[in-house]
């Protein structure tokens, strides 16, 4: 049986770090981090997400802002709260709850943020800096830092030897955690949709990630005996065994099987899902570091 990664505890960690930097920020130049969160409409889920993140920002010792717009907030009225935010020195990171609702659109909004309080590493100059190598110019996107803090620890800072595939190529996660494996010296296969013979691809992996939105898709012999996987996916399925129209979350990974065949394994949920709102605390002290001149901590 493989070792399992406890996410919640590895956050538990990098939270610990927050508070610490957190604290000698303010003792050394009486700066306290601002995180600015906007959320539209009236999304069940966002609002569960944003309180969540507000409330570990407190217990970060982040000022937390949070701006709730109404549904029908123009396009016009949510740029000029963002360039507002841009110009206020107190606000550190900016953060826009996606998705936003269907009226407005979304990526003008995040490329407005200034590049420097982008804490959810969206914008293209982030990702830019991510994709050349430049992991201490930019903020990384939170997921795919929260899972290589995970293959760090596994494996060390060096990757040099051993191959990675990651099943996925999306901005938000495939691309940019392809990108931090390949800075970090791994050999990496970026592979989706379209790659042939996926099972082999996959089974040449030391570091299997699977970010492609399909439960329980990576079965046992698509994993390298010992293999490290890494799952970021979330799915719902029907659950009948606890009552009718029940649901649980799993994984892009079939996890039962596969936990026999990997040497370590996240699981879902309490795998790579707690780090997410770790890192978003962890750039926006890394943002107000370099605010204030210093530089910032390693998380």
């Amino acid at each position: 049986m493989s070792v399992r990664i406890d996410g919640k505890q590895v956050a538990a960690e990098v939270i610990a770090k927050i508070k610490t930097a957190t604290a000698a920020l303010e003792a050394d130049v009486r700066v306290r981090p601002g995180l600015a969160v906007v959320i539209v409409g009236d999304d069940p889920a966002s609002h569960a997400y944003v309180s969540a993140k507000s409330k570990m920002a407190k217990e970060c010792g982040i000022t937390s802002i949070q701006h709730t717009l109404p549904e029908a907030t123009t396009q016009d009225e949510l740029a000029s709260l963002v360039q507002t935010l841009n110009a206020d020195s107190s606000i550190h990171g900016i953060l826009v709850q996606l998705p936003l609702p269907k009226h407005l659109s979304s990526d003008p909004i995040i490329q407005s943020i200034l590049p420097e309080k982008d804490v959810d590493g969206l914008h293209v100059v982030n990702a830019g800096r991510v994709a050349t190598g430049d992991l201490d110019g930019g903020l990384v996107s939170c997921t795919p830092a929260g899972a290589m803090v995970f293959v760090r620890r596994i494996h060390g800072e060096d990757l040099s030897g051993l191959n990675a595939v990651v099943i996925g190529r999306s901005n938000l996660f495939g691309k940019p955690m392809s990108a931090l494996l390949l800075a970090a010296n791994a050999t990496v296969t970026t592979a989706h949709s379209r790659t042939k013979d996926l099972p082999p691809v996959c089974r040449n992996a030391d570091i299997l990630v699977a970010a492609v939105g399909r439960p329980e898709m990576v079965k046992a012999d698509w994993v390298k005996p010992g293999a490290t996987v890494i799952d970021v996916g979330i799915n719902r399925v029907p659950a009948p065994d606890k009552g009718e129209g029940k649901f649980r979350l799993v994984g892009d990974v079939a996890f039962a099987e596969c936990e026999k065949v990997a040497g370590v394994i996240t699981p879902v949920p309490g795998g790579v899902g707690p780090m997410t709102i770790a890192m978003l605390m962890a750039n926006t002290v890394i943002a107000t570091y370099r605010s204030a001149g210093r530089k910032p901590p390693r998380f």
